[in-house]
């Protein structure tokens, strides 16, 4: 693979990731300084041995491996006293942390999908609403209506939403 190409593969892959490890980092690290200079440390030795990942399995569940012997390493340093949780429960929290974000990934892209596939009226509508952030009031103006129908009709956008993320999810799941 191309030095740059690596590169950028690698960025989009800690992008990814990197909510998932710092979440588990703050929560094992005391101390929010040494917990960023812990992530900061897991981000380089994950570059620097990013040959060493195998594509075929989730990089977030590398990421927690790496990151589980960084904390430890961390506390080990700090001196055995300091040692907040066990290997074992470092362990569990890595495995739960990588299970929830593989599901809010799958949940992202099913909710990109079903985002993809609204009616125009209705895509404008939530973007008016959401990304905009504009008041129910405000987005009622926008396209010549009452806010009480922007509400009803926000409603029913969002359960077609919640709908069509279910039945995604359903079909990947099974």
């Amino acid at each position: 693979m191309r030095e740059d190409r690596k590169r950028e593969r690698f960025t989009e892959c800690w992008l990814k990731a990197e909510p998932a490890v710092s979440a588990y980092v703050f929560a094992s690290v005391a101390g929010f300084h040494d917990a960023e200079d812990v992530v900061q440390r897991i981000a380089q030795e994950l570059a620097r041995r990013f040959d060493e990942y195998d594509s075929r399995r989730p990089f977030v569940a590398w990421s927690l491996w790496i990151a589980k012997s960084r904390v430890i390493d961390h506390y080990r340093v700090q001196g055995g006293s300091r040692i907040v949780f066990s290997d074992e429960l470092l362990g569990r929290l890595a495995d739960t942390i990588a299970k929830q974000a593989d599901g809010r990934s799958e949940r992202r892209e099913a909710l990109e999908a079903c985002l993809d596939e609204l009616p125009p009226k209705s895509r404008r509508l939530l973007d008016l609403r959401y990304v905009d952030g504009h008041s129910a009031e405000k987005t009622a103006r926008e396209i010549g209506s009452t806010s009480g129908s922007v509400r009803v009709l926000l409603s029913r956008i969002r359960s077609v939403l919640a709908n069509c993320i279910e039945q995604r999810l359903a079909t990947e799941n099974s």
